[in-house]
């Protein structure tokens, strides 16, 4: 954010608005904020070092009231203001200026972000289109199956298709499943014997299939 008050500048603006009555240093951030239009907001870390150099040279006094510490300007500070009317009157210009830099830059900020959620949300739909276009591997094999029609050729070119998408995608949740077990040391010894043993009955299985008239 660029800078609202020149060297100087807000420690007569502080004492201008204590001028128009007395204030704690919270009222004091809010009405800076509200004189900004809430684009600008000073922190207690800004705004309370200045009043304690204000009271230091008798410009201010402070009082207690219950948890709050008011801020009234004393004789001093007033003749320090009628004094200083031509730098306040600059000051409310740079204020001015201030106000509308500040909203120029949020308005860019806004434009930047709604530009890169447009973005974001272009890319998104892109990806979306493209998962869109993207066919099982099985569901193809159907397709192309279906399309063969009475070509017995096709159709079995696109069956042992469908097959071994079938048997890849069994093979891959296997593989999956014991690379996980083994890595968290919970895979059981017998396993891979009994993995073994079904593999086997189903190919047994699967060969009695293939020769059934």
């Amino acid at each position: 954010m660029s800078p609202v008050f020149s060297h100087g500048s807000l420690r007569l603006y502080l004492l201008s608005l204590l001028a128009e009555s007395p204030k704690h240093g919270y009222e004091l951030i809010q009405a800076l904020s509200d004189r900004f239009g809430g684009t600008y907001s000073p922190s207690a870390g800004t705004i309370y070092p200045r009043l304690a150099k204000l009271e230091e040279e008798g410009l201010v006094t402070k009082t207690v009231d219950g948890r709050k510490t008011v801020y009234s300007i004393t004789d001093a500070g007033r003749a320090e203001l009628a004094a200083r009317e031509n730098e306040l009157g600059a000051i409310e210009e740079e204020v001015t200026d201030s106000v509308r830099r500040l909203a120029d830059e949020v308005r860019a900020g806004v434009d930047d972000a709604m530009r890169a959620l447009r973005a974001e949300l272009a890319s998104a739909a892109r990806e979306a289109s493209r998962d869109s276009t993207r066919v099982n591997p099985r569901q193809q094999a159907r397709q192309e199956a279906a399309d063969a029609g009475r070509d017995s050729r096709a159709a079995a070119a696109a069956a042992v298709r469908e097959a071994e998408a079938a048997v890849n995608e069994f093979r891959q949740s296997i593989r999956t499943d014991l690379r996980t077990r083994a890595a968290r040391g919970t895979l059981p010894a017998e396993v891979v014997p009994f993995l073994t043993e079904e593999l086997n009955l189903l190919y047994r299985r699967f060969a009695e299939a293939l020769d059934r008239p």
